[in-house]
């Protein structure tokens, strides 16, 4: 293993094993706050620390077994000390490829909720089916995956398609599990509409954003004009006679953010201050991070939203991510949220191209 790597390793170890001794401090378990966080940063590490003096252990049992093969007279326990050594080594060689994934950068974001935005994009009332599709499609999967989903808003059309929908998306990965879905979807298919059987091609937009601290991003009441409306929704559906439908501007950035979905003003207000919130947490921390963006996205990682990041292939039954030139022939299956295999393909294309580019 690479000196620079082993120093970094012992240093968490030490770390570890310090943040262990200060836990079991009177002073500190006196002051619950103190604990909570020296807690929290022991967490954050005891695997990678745990996974080293594992580590060390076993390269401390192959040296020793080395030396005894070295001194050793009788061929019997020679050859026994010899296939210890070789044991050792095998499992180091697997602990060494876990611990260099282990110390690759974290995305600081990835433990938090997320906000996930579905817009249907060039295609008219099939780009609007299709965007509803996504949408049980992601439903399906976070039901799967245990993850609470909230509707924010939904803004939908009288065929039964969603021109957009806002899901608040909760527990813990949430980000992080959904992150990679950023990006323009397209859909290749026949329409119901079509009768002459010609594929039309369609795009739907996904925006996926880490859930921002209240303490994170600081809003004045000055920068944000609040709108109250009426709700509505295509056929009469969701059309309240009192004014409950919340819109927000927010004059710096130009960004808008409505709520509508919840029958008290109060709720949708919240709802949509939360939304205003990550989107504000993301516009600063692109605008502030090009570079970093620039080099996410070489990793895989959110994928520029004006870009095709996906075709779904309809007539072939085919899911092609074109970021890691995968295809996956069970559309189907899909669709019903079934992504698991597509999105740890993404993971690992990430974790391949940090390792590539000696980022541990």
């Amino acid at each position: 293993m690479a000196d620079k790597m082993i120093l970094k390793l012992q240093d968490i170890a030490a770390r570890y094993e310090a943040l262990s001794k200060e836990m079991s401090d009177p002073e500190v378990i006196a002051d619950a706050q103190k604990w909570t966080e020296i807690a929290k940063a022991q967490a954050e590490i005891s695997e990678t620390a745990q996974k080293y003096l594992e580590y060390a252990e076993i390269e401390k049992q192959m040296n020793a077994a080395a030396e005894a093969e070295k001194t050793e007279a009788d061929p019997e326990m020679k050859a026994l000390f010899s296939e210890e050594v070789y044991g050792c080594r095998q499992k180091l060689e697997a602990l060494r490829e876990e611990l260099k994934i282990m110390l690759l950068p974290k995305d600081k974001n990835d433990e938090r909720n997320c906000i996930m935005e579905i817009r249907a994009g060039a295609g008219g009332d099939e780009a609007a089916l299709f965007a509803y599709e996504l949408y049980r499609m992601y439903l399906n999967y976070c039901e799967r995956h245990r993850l609470k989903t909230e509707l924010v808003d939904l803004n939908d059309t009288e065929l039964g398609g969603i021109k957009e929908v806002v899901l608040n998306i909760g527990g813990r990965g949430a980000y992080k599990q959904l992150k990679f879905e950023s990006g323009v979807h397209r859909v290749q298919r026949v329409p119901e509409t079509e009768s002459q059987g010609r594929v039309h091609t369609s795009t739907v937009t996904v925006a996926v954003l880490p859930e921002a601290e209240d303490v994170e991003v600081d809003i004045r009441d000055e920068d944000v004009r609040v709108d109250v409306y009426r709700s509505s929704g295509a056929g009469g559906q969701k059309v309240n006679k009192t004014e409950t439908a919340i819109r927000l501007t927010h004059f710096p950035t130009g960004i808008v953010v409505t709520c509508q979905d919840e029958r008290s003003q109060l709720k949708n207000k919240d709802k949509a201050f939360k939304v205003l919130r990550s989107r504000l947490y993301d516009y600063y921390n692109s605008k502030n991070q090009s570079e970093y963006d620039a080099h996410r996205k070489s990793l895989v990682g959110r994928g520029d939203r004006s870009e095709r990041i996906r075709t779904y292939n309809f007539p072939q039954g085919r899911v092609t991510d074109h970021r890691i030139g995968l295809s996956l022939y069970s559309l189907d299956s899909f669709m019903m949220g079934d992504i698991d295999e597509m999105i740890e393909a993404l993971a690992v294309a990430e974790r391949e191209a940090q390792l590539a580019g000696g980022d541990a």
